[in-house]
């Protein structure tokens, strides 16, 4: 068993993996408010740029799985300091004008970022008990959104009033590499238990991997939160804004705030539905009930568009989109203490890898015919798609086990 005072140190290493995953997602999204001046800076077109950045997801997904092996096999201490201090290296890189600059620094961003919410989760696991698990890791997805509202509405405004892109980049980078270094000295040194310790030392670099897949729970849990996630972060936080101005015919600024919303409710609905689970000690009601309650926001925005405005309606879509959250602490629940590293990066993976699938498949059907087709059918039938998903995420999650206090009480 581990000794109060020293969950107390992960719990403070914990509000410092909070500051990376912060930065993690300034860094993510602030390219997206700054795209004339990367033109410039990089001296390309916007297609290219475009490319370089999206060349962020390609070092993310594949790291993902690679950072959850690093936590289980060399701790967190090692682990989150080598992820941030490639996210800084990242940053840096932006300062130099040349596409192999700017792809090489975006690789290095995703690459870092990768580290970022699983880390934070690791430690959230080593510092809270069962009981506040969901809470701890709602809260962590909540100072994410923060940082990825404060990336566009903060920096946008700062690069609008004539800021210099290479301020933003060069603090960025100096911010991550002193929050580097202040985790690995605030991180406590691995100190598990014998059984658990011998458990991981057994185990080769991808046999962990091997037991997190092997459990179908695991695969239940990734398909959910990539069902419950595709319709913000794809929808969103991608298309959002054109399908706003152009089949709702919003002006472009009333678009871009309506569609900036979601993440908004993200921010409390992630820590709010994260405390409702671990109170009541279930986690497959609160799981369904967002969902529903998702499900509730597409329909009024479908049939009872004026019951709301769309700037509330898409408000209550983020707080529900936080139940994706919790079939990360469900997957947690669901293995092995010695594998927590590498449940998250088995989770991220997957949810990843449904929201790349599902991108394309929605870009075919319903970006194509953005503006070509009857507005109010199109908008309808875009969101009726999304719909569809949340329907199958809410089934699938009675295959789930229940791992809330209650259950593991019940064992």
């Amino acid at each position: 068993m581990m000794s109060n005072s020293l969950k107390k140190l992960y719990i403070i290493a914990w509000v410092f993996g909070l500051v990376f995953y912060f930065l993690d997602y300034v860094i993510r999204s602030a390219p997206a408010v700054m795209l004339p001046q990367l033109t410039r800076h990089f001296n390309t077109d916007n297609l290219e740029l475009v490319w370089i950045i999206g060349t962020y997801y390609y070092t993310y997904s594949t790291c993902s799985l690679l950072a959850g092996i690093a936590l289980d096999k060399f701790g967190g201490k090692k682990s989150l300091f080598v992820g941030t201090l490639i996210l800084g290296i990242g940053a840096l890189l932006f300062l130099i004008s040349s596409q192999f600059a700017g792809i090489s620094g975006r690789l290095l961003q995703g690459a870092g970022c990768a580290f970022a919410f699983p880390g934070c989760v690791y430690l959230a696991s080593k510092g809270f008990s069962s009981k506040s698990l969901a809470t701890a890791i709602g809260f962590t997805q909540c100072l994410g959104m923060l940082g990825g509202a404060s990336g566009q509405f903060v920096v946008g405004p700062l690069v609008e009033s004539g800021m210099n892109i290479n301020t933003f980049w060069l603090w960025s980078g100096i911010f991550t590499i002193i929050t580097a270094f202040a985790l690995y000295f605030v991180i406590p040194k691995e100190n598990t238990d014998k059984e658990t310790e011998d458990s991981s030392n057994k185990l080769g670099y991808f046999e962990t991997y091997k037991i997190v897949f092997k459990n179908p729970q695991s695969w239940l849990c990734g398909l959910i939160s990539g069902l419950l996630f595709a319709p913000t972060t794809i929808f969103a936080m991608t298309w959002a804004v054109a399908f706003f101005e152009k089949d709702k015919q919003f002006a472009f600024h009333d678009a871009a705030v309506t569609s900036g919303m979601v993440a908004f409710g993200w921010v409390f609905g992630c820590p709010l539905l994260g405390f409702i689970t671990d109170k009541i000690g279930k986690r497959k009601p609160v799981l369904v009930g967002g969902a529903v309650l998702m499900i509730i926001s597409l329909l009024q925005l479908i049939f009872l568009p004026d019951l709301f405005s769309a700037k509330i309606t898409m408000f209550i879509l983020g707080i529900g989109s936080g139940a994706a959250m919790i079939p990360y602490s469900v997957i947690k629940e669901a293995n092995p203490d010695y594998v927590k590293g590498s449940s998250t990066g088995a989770i991220n993976f997957i949810t990843f890898g449904v929201t790349t699938l599902l991108s394309p498949v929605f870009s075919h059907y319903f970006g194509k015919s953005l503006g070509l087709s009857d507005p109010n059918l199109h908008f309808q039938n875009s969101l009726f798609f999304w719909i569809g998903g949340i329907v199958l995420a809410i089934l699938i999650s009675f295959l789930l086990r229940e791992t809330g206090s209650k259950a593991q009480k019940a064992i």
